[in-house]
């Protein structure tokens, strides 16, 4: 168990690798050195400000060097930083920094205006650092973020140290409840990165010694998180390649456009990115097929994926056009990284929609989590994951008691996937007990489904809800985006599914709707088309 903060492990790489590239957007650069005395600033803006240890900061940000710049601010000054989701509204954004009890926010100036109307129900926030993307004035009540990360000319540590107990809140949820703070020690998330990084570092190093060992191996991938850094996939995937000495690329537009991804995977070499499922591969595949040979990917040797299933279809049509890159699919939460791992290509194959190999801390529990799921039993339970895991949401003892339980003298992150066991010790994914459908006395879980109905010609995406029958308990109902130019046709959707899936699996109904709405980490409002649905029938 690592003693050592982000901070930490960041300063030691600057000082190794002080003229080498950290982060790249557009036509802005950053070495290490510049990134790392930009953040002293931020902290040492924060420090005057009269934060005390461990205090929250917010960072209401799109994409960009200030992201993971201020992120280094904020835990050089001994502070615990909170993601933001961007797409929030007001309420949820009140709700969110009170909870978490955030004393600062850096956020985008497009931004002002939100915050001008919710500034007054904030009242424990005090400083707010503004970063300037040509929408907004800086507000008088703002300090610039430029002024900030010019604040400090030498090396800022808090009067408090740090050290690797020190948090990293990780804030989840909204679909199925408020969102909840995940506390993850720093300590504990460098220590799985570590496991798996391509240059390691010894659990006991010291500052000294990482120096020397990032000077020696010298700059290391350059990575891009495609996803919003806001999120689990794209913030700790960074996080690792910065651990190493790598450099992050992040795109300019604030919506997804994958013609930008490509082009700069070619101009920059990027090395390894991180995605979430279909909705960033299916429009990279799409392009790719469309202009064959216009892009050179060939640089890349990994694809990352977490947080929705990733088609077997996608992944065989990608490597097609580069077999030997890796693609991996993470099965984790936020609650729980390394639940387990399917990797594709490199000459091996392409694994199957769902399929994970066990991660080698996880096992599968019966419901009433008093015995191990045996393999090829056919029986689902919950998966659970040994330690290190977090040390449990913020302000809430009973969610934190229901997520992480002991068994057999253990402690267990259960979060509540639902999974069968095979024989040969896979794992077959079923879904979140959370949006469970329950037909009839069956389970049934919605991506189950989802994945067979976005395998028809006509269906692009696909959500599944449960929704009020006086026959069944629940009716399943399909809402599916068409593919362009294609019509949707109920039946034969439902025929479609009756030929992959128990009959009982099936939708009753199938409404066809412009968008899915999924949200820029790939997930989607259960709630919301769960209404529609109801208010369709």
């Amino acid at each position: 168990m690592t003693q050592h903060s982000f901070a930490d492990i960041w300063e030691a790489v600057a000082d190794g690798l002080p003229d080498a590239q950290a982060q790249v957007h557009g036509d802005r650069r950053y070495t290490w050195s510049e990134m790392d005395r930009r953040a002293d600033g931020i902290a040492r803006t924060l420090l005057d400000a009269g934060v005390q240890q461990q205090d929250k900061v917010a960072q209401y940000l799109y994409n960009g060097p200030e992201y993971l710049e201020s992120l280094f601010g904020i835990v050089k000054a001994g502070l615990a930083p909170v993601n933001t989701n961007y797409r929030y509204t007001d309420d949820e954004l009140v709700y969110l920094w009170d909870n978490a009890d955030a004393v600062a926010v850096v956020f985008h100036g497009t931004f002002t205006e939100t915050i001008e109307r919710i500034r007054s129900k904030v009242p424990r926030v005090q400083t707010w650092l503004w970063v300037d993307d040509g929408s907004n004035p800086c507000p008088e009540w703002a300090v610039p973020y430029e002024t900030a990360a010019g604040a400090a000319t030498e090396r800022t540590v808090p009067p408090w140290g740090r050290s690797g107990d020190d948090l990293y809140m990780l804030y989840t949820g909204g679909t199925t409840g408020m969102p909840k703070g995940v506390m993850w020690r720093q300590g504990d998330l460098f220590s799985m990165l570590n496991a798996a990084a391509t240059v390691k570092f010894p659990e006991d190093a010291s500052p000294e010694e990482m120096r020397r060992i990032v000077a020696e191996a010298g700059p290391q991938q350059v990575h891009l998180p495609a996803c919003p850094l806001m999120h689990g996939t794209g913030a700790l995937t960074s996080f690792g390649a910065m651990d190493v000495g790598g450099s992050i690329v992040t795109l300019t537009n604030r919506h997804f456009e994958v013609v930008e991804l490509l082009d700069t995977i070619e101009r920059e070499g990027v090395n390894s990115m991180a995605i979430v499922g279909d909705a960033f591969a299916k429009p990279m595949l799409r392009a790719l097929d469309d202009a064959p040979g216009k892009w050179d990917i060939s640089s890349l040797k990994l694809i990352a994926s977490s947080g929705v299933m990733w088609s077997q279809e996608t992944k065989e049509g990608l490597l097609r056009h580069h077999p030997m890159m890796l693609l991996s699919d993470g099965f984790s939460s936020s609650e729980a990284i390394g639940m387990g791992q399917s990797v594709s290509g490199g000459g091996q194959g392409v694994a199957k929609t769902a399929k994970f190999a066990l991660g080698p801390r996880a096992r599968v529990v019966s419901e009433d989590r008093t015995r191990w799921v045996e393999p090829g039993s056919g029986e689902a339970g919950l998966v659970a994951l040994k330690g290190p895991n977090p040390l449990g949401y913020y302000k809430d003892e009973a969610k934190t008691a229901a997520t992480f339980v002991t068994i057999d003298g253990e402690r267990y992150s259960i979060p509540g996937d639902w999974a069968t066991v095979e024989a040969d010790g896979s794992l077959t994914l079923l879904g979140r007990g959370s949006v469970c459908i329950n037909t009839g006395g069956e389970k049934v879980f919605p991506e189950e489904v989802e994945e067979v109905l976005k395998q028809h010609p006509s269906v692009a995406d696909a959500v599944v809800v449960g929704v009020p029958d006086e026959k069944f308990g629940e009716a399943i109902t399909a809402m599916v985006e068409a593919r362009p130019g294609a019509t949707v046709d109920e039946a034969d959707v439902i025929a479609h599914v009756r030929t992959k899936l128990a009959a009982y699996k099936s939708p009753k109904r199938v409404f066809e709707v412009a968008t899915i709405g999924r949200a820029p980490n790939g997930k989607v409002d259960y709630k919301r088309l769960k209404a529609e649905a109801i208010a369709r029938i």
